[in-house]
């Protein structure tokens, strides 16, 4: 499982990338955490190559995402939240 956050999995419960993460991790999970540095409104060819990838998985370049395993993606924090809490790994 790969958690696409933006910056840092840092910040406070108010950041939607923190949430995200705070929510596997409680959850039991321990995902690669990608980094998707730059920015989600910039034009598509001012994009960094991480966000490219989020883009193509999900036709958005905001984070955070969450691809599982099987290649499902995730692309709402509230989802990501909703995910982790219903299948719990422990």
């Amino acid at each position: 499982m790969k958690l696409y956050v933006c910056w840092s999995t840092n910040g406070g419960a108010h950041h939607d990338c923190h949430k995200a993460h705070q929510a596997l991790v409680d959850a039991g999970y321990s995902p690669e955490v990608v980094k998707a540095r730059g920015q989600e409104h910039l034009p598509s060819f001012l994009q960094l190559k991480v966000r490219r990838e989020v883009h193509a998985l999900t036709g958005s370049f905001f984070v955070p995402v969450l691809v599982l395993d099987d290649g499902t993606a995730i692309n709402k924090p509230d989802e990501i939240v909703a995910w982790a809490q219903a299948r719990p790994a422990r």
